[in-house]
C-alpha cells in the first residue's frame, strides 16, 4: 500500500475541524485524521507493506522548466524568494512536522526523493515491484499507473473519502474517461488540468481528447496525422494541434509520473511494534493523540500498547 501522504493529510485537515486541538491549544486535526485514515486503511485492506510517499519537492524544477505555469497558482509568495513555497494553511504547516515525527516513531515507512513529487516516488515504487500494489490518493494523475496484470490499483478518495473510496482498475478508468489507464497520461496532456496549471491543447476538451487517443493511440501518431497534407482530422482540431506543438513537445515529462527513480531501500513491512515507544508516548501525550494512536495500535496489532 502506497500513500499519497499530502493528499491524505490535506483531506484530513479540511475534513476534521480545527477545533480538534492539543493540550496547548494547537490544531492537530490533520495529524489525528491521518492516523485514523491509516488505521482504517490497514483494517480494511490488510496490506503486508505500507509506505507513506512524501513530497520532497512538490513543484520540481524539471517540470517548471518545461511549463512555467505548473502549479504556479499554488505558490505562496514571500519577501525572500528562496522562501517561496506551497501555500499551506497556517494551522496545517506545523502539523506536517508532527506527522513526520509520528510516522517515524510508529515505525511506518516514509519515503521522499529530492527533486521529485510523491507521485514520482509512488510511480517508481509501483513499477519496480512485481507485487500487487494499492495506491491511496485523491489525485487522478495516478490513474496512469493502473495495471490490471500486476495488479496496480488506485484507491481513489476524492469522491467518497477513505472509508468508502473507489477501487480504480482499468475498466473504471475507461468508464470515466473513455481511455485505458496506459493511455491516461497522453489523454491528460491533451485535455490539460487547471488544478495543476497545465493548459492542455487549446480547444481540445476531455471528450475530444479521448476520441483522439482512441483513434490514434499515441501523441506521436496524432501529430503525424495533423502534419499530413491530406490529414483526416477535422480542420479545427488539426489547427489546434499544430498550434499546440510547442506545448506538446515539452509536456510529456510534466504529465507523466516518473517510474525509474533510484530510491533508497526502506523497511516497509507493517510494524509489529513502534520503532520508539518512548517517543511515540511523548508525542501522544504532548499533542493529545491518545485515542488516535490507540486505534492505530489496534489496527497494527500492537499487543503491548495501551
Amino acid at each position: 500500500m502506497l500513500l499519497d501522504t499530502a493528499s491524505l493529510y490535506f483531506r484530513a485537515f479540511y475534513g476534521v475541524p480545527t477545533s480538534v486541538t492539543a493540550p496547548n491549544g494547537a490544531p492537530v486535526n490533520a495529524a489525528r485524521g491521518l492516523l485514523d485514515f491509516i488505521s482504517r486503511l490497514v483494517t480494511d485492506h490488510r496490506p503486508t507493506d505500507l509506505i507513506a510517499a512524501w513530497d520532497d519537492d512538490w513543484r520540481p524544477e524539471f517540470r517548471v522548466a518545461a511549463i512555467p505555469s505548473y502549479k504556479a497558482h499554488r505558490v505562496a509568495e514571500s519577501a525572500e524568494p528562496e522562501l517561496d513555497g506551497e501555500s499551506v494553511p497556517d494551522e496545517l504547516l506545523p502539523q506536517v512536522e508532527l506527522i513526520e515525527n509520528l510516522l517515524r516513531a510508529a515505525g511506518i515507512a516514509r519515503l521522499g526523493m529530492p527533486g521529485y513529487e510523491a507521485d514520482d516516488v509512488i510511480g517508481s515504487l509501483a513499477s519496480q515491484t512485481s507485487d500487487p500494489v494499492l495506491v491511496v490518493t485523491g489525485d487522478r494523475d495516478l490513474f496512469q499507473l493502473v495495471d490490471d496484470t500486476q495488479p496496480i490499483r488506485v484507491l481513489y478518495t476524492a469522491a467518497k473519502g477513505v472509508g468508502n473510496a473507489e477501487v480504480i482498475d482499468d475498466a473504471a478508468v475507461y468508464a470515466r474517461y473513455g481511455v485505458h489507464a496506459h493511455e491516461y497520461a497522453e489523454f491528460a496532456l491533451l485535455r490539460g488540468d487547471p488544478s495543476d496549471g497545465l493548459p492542455g491543447v487549446r480547444g481540445i476538451g476531455e471528450k475530444t481528447a479521448a476520441n483522439l487517443i482512441r483513434e490514434y493511440s499515441t501523441i506521436g501518431n496524432l501529430l503525424e496525422a495533423a502534419e499530413a497534407e491530406d490529414s483526416a482530422l477535422k480542420p479545427g482540431v488539426r489547427k489546434n494541434l499544430l498550434a499546440g506543438r510547442d506545448y506538446i513537445a515539452v509536456a510529456g515529462p510534466v504529465v507523466e509520473v516518473a517510474r525509474g527513480i533510484e530510491l533508497p531501500k526502506v523497511d516497509s513491512v507493517l510494524p509489529s511494534e513502534p520503532t520508539s515507544v518512548a517517543e511515540l508516548r511523548a508525542l501522544t501525550e504532548e499533542w493529545g493523540l491518545t485515542s488516535a494512536v490507540e486505534r492505530l495500535a489496534v489496527a497494527l496489532g500492537w499487543t503491548e500498547w495501551s
